[in-house]
């Protein structure tokens, strides 16, 4: 287990879900397949983050650029995801998970809506949280960021002079979470994708070429080991950082 006293030590994880298709396509199944095995690996994950003393997960679930795929796959996904928030909802608050989803909602039905609203209800507290990025996208949420504090400016409340990086991460998602430290995509792409790109400024970029249904807690363990064997320097020199400058 890691030592959660570590400095620089791994307290938020992102996750880029990839392969799922591609798997069920080497099983010779249908592309649903892949993204329901891909459900069941979310376990694992998070009883490894349990393990190593981490204490936000944010899986991408559903991009912004999602709703392009065949319909039949959406109508698919949009199932799996409404599932899970009615299956999972109640073990996560038996854990000590706190459940929060990120992303648009007025494209979702209203029965999505409203199990979004009673799954985060359920789990509306705990020792770690568990994020669900569904139909997000990074340039939204800058966007949406950009858009409230405009807002507040027309109303007077905030002057242009005001508006600097710190004020527009305050109002990025997950601005109240630790700092995203360490973002895995799995099934070999090297691309982030349009996600979590604020928080990504200077997280460690981990890329798995294992496809997101077989990637288990072993292969998380390697993701971390990956993580702790490098030297973060935000914009420091190396000697800095060694001489804890």
């Amino acid at each position: 287990m890691t030592d959660v006293a570590t400095p620089n030590r791994l307290r938020h994880l992102a996750i880029i879900m990839d392969g799922n298709n591609r798997w069920a396509k080497q099983q010779g199944k249908a592309g649903v397949s892949g993204h329901r095995a891909g459900v069941e690996r979310i376990r694992d994950v998070m009883s490894g983050c349990k393990k190593h003393g981490i204490e936000a997960l944010t899986l991408f679930a559903f991009s912004s650029e999602n709703w392009q795929r065949p319909p039949k796959e959406v109508e698919a996904l949009m199932g799996l995801f409404m599932s899970y928030l009615k299956k999972e909802a109640k073990k996560l608050r038996e854990e000590g998970v706190q459940l929060r989803v990120i992303g648009r909602r007025d494209r979702f039905s209203d029965r999505i809506r409203k199990a979004i609203v009673e799954a985060e209800a359920i789990a509306d507290h705990g020792d770690s949280t568990l994020v669900i990025a569904a139909d997000y996208g990074g340039q939204w949420d800058m966007a949406q960021a950009a858009k409230q504090i405009a807002e507040k400016v027309a109303r007077g409340e905030l002057s242009p002079d005001q508006v600097d990086e710190e004020l527009l991460g305050q109002h990025i998602c997950l601005a109240d979470l630790p700092p995203l430290d360490l973002l895995i995509r799995t099934g070999g792409e090297t691309r982030i994708s349009n996600y979590l790109l604020w928080q990504a400024a200077y997280s460690e970029l981990h890329f798995s070429e294992c496809y997101w249904p077989d990637f288990d807690e072993a292969q998380l363990d390697l993701a971390v080991d990956d993580f702790y064997g490098r030297q973060r320097r935000f914009g420091k020199t190396s000697e800095q950082v060694l001489n804890g400058e």
